[in-house]
């Protein structure tokens, strides 16, 4: 009787370890690809070709989890999977077409970011809207980041 009821706990023990094993793959491949719950997507390379500035607007869904973020990052054109982020934007919505990578409706993301190459070390991104500008770096590998909120600027005639 103990050896049935044994294996009956092991087999559970056994069952319960793989079940949690197949939720943690599935839990942690969703978060290895950044561009799945992409809306937006637009790269910009620098002028001299050095660098790559791509910017992404996510859309997440859920209960407690829904929002809209949209980050900056900056690679060489050859690693591309080896991306650094240099801005990132909590924004607000409504995006024009949810859920959906849709790089001509969803232009901007829902803060209408524009990337612009000054020179080769130096990126300009602009925006409009009221953003929460949750991290910035200024510089990175050579390379001045400089943002402006357009919403803000004046137009005199």
């Amino acid at each position: 009787m103990f050896q049935a009821t044994h294996s009956s706990l092991s087999k559970r023990i056994l069952l319960s370890s793989a079940l949690g094993m197949v939720s943690l793959v599935i839990a942690l491949s969703g978060c290895m690809n950044k561009d799945r719950n992409a809306v937006w997507k637009e790269s910009l390379p620098s002028p001299d070709l050095a660098w790559v500035a791509t910017a992404i607007t996510i859309q997440n869904g859920g209960f407690g989890s829904a929002g809209i973020s949209t980050a900056v990052y900056l690679s060489r054109p050859q690693s591309s999977d080896a991306t650094t982020e240099v801005l990132g934007f909590s924004c607000g919505g409504p995006i024009p077409r949810p859920y959906v990578l849709d790089n001509v409706a969803n232009k901007g993301g829902s803060i209408g970011l524009t990337m612009k190459w000054i020179t080769p070390t130096h990126l300009e991104v602009t925006f409009s809207g009221h953003p929460d500008l949750y991290f910035q770096a200024i510089r990175f590998a050579g390379i001045d980041i400089s943002v402006r909120d357009v919403s803000k600027d004046v137009i005199k005639n």
